[in-house]
Order: C-alpha cells, then structure tokens, then sequence
C-alpha cells in the first residue's frame, strides 16, 4: 500500500501508477498530513498524543481508514525529508480547497497543537507561516484558535 500512495505523489517519477481515481484528493491528502506532522515536529517531540490527533483529523477530514493514514503519516515524513519548505504543501492545499476549508485546516492545527494544552513559540510561529502561506490573515488565525479553545473547554 505504501508503494501505492508513493506513486500518487510521484506519479511517473516512481513507478508505474496507470490511471487513478482521485489522484488529486490524494495528493491533498498528504499535503494535509505532512502539514500536521510539520506542526507536531516543531517543537522537536513527536508525542503519542499528537499521533492519536493527527488521526482522528485525518478520518474527520477524509474519511479515511486508520491503516491507510498510519500510511500516510510514514509516507509524509518521507516527503516532509525531501522538501524545501512548506509551500511545496500549502500550494496543493491553496490549490484544491476553499477559503473555508483552509480555515478548517487552521481549527484543526490549532486542535492538534492544543491538544497538549501547551503553546510553544516554535508552534505558534509554524501556525502563523503555514497561515501566511494559505493566504489567511492573522485575525482569522487567531479566531480559528479562540475556536479551538472554546470547543475544548466545552469537553471539560
């Protein structure tokens, strides 16, 4: 399956991928899960807790299976390695969803950044570049996190 999901990001540059339904949905797919790994990564700990989250966003985002993201999660550190920056991500993500599913995808990267009840500044300036790079403004930013914050306290 890994080598599946690797020949939808390469397409012809890895192997053989022949004609695939929703190849583009897929590509957005990773672009999405190696942001949220970037977003985990930043302050340099990858917790079990983040794992969990960036999981339970993928299958409420997609729609997908938990096999198939575990895939998707190896597959995006791979990608995240052999990437100059995060607009190489951002601009599939630019690309493909509206203004308000970028905003969702900020609400959902302030849930996983969250979900330690801890901001670090490494996070906070990685939210605000992936933002800039979705063409967010900062108000928008900060009411996607005043969001987050309000559904987290209404779990309490």
């Amino acid at each position: 399956m890994l080598g599946f999901i690797k020949s939808i990001i390469c397409g012809n540059d890895c192997e053989e991928s022949g004609n695939i339904p929703g190849k583009q949905n897929n590509k957005v797919q990773i672009a999405t899960c190696a942001l949220l790994i970037e977003v985990a990564n930043s302050d340099n700990e990858f917790r079990p807790e983040e794992r969990l989250k960036i999981i339970d966003i993928m299958k409420n985002t997609f729609g997908l299976e938990e096999k198939i993201i575990e895939e998707l999660i190896e597959l995006s550190h791979q990608e995240i390695k052999e990437s100059v920056s995060l607009y190489e991500f951002t601009e599939i993500i630019n690309s493909n969803f509206s203004e308000e599913e970028k905003f969702e995808i900020i609400k959902n990267i302030w849930r996983l950044v969250l979900v330690d009840n801890e901001l670090d500044a490494h996070e906070d300036h990685i939210i605000k570049k992936i933002g800039g790079n979705l063409h967010i403004y900062n108000q928008e930013i900060i009411e996607a996190k005043l969001l987050v914050k309000e559904e987290i306290k209404k779990r309490k």
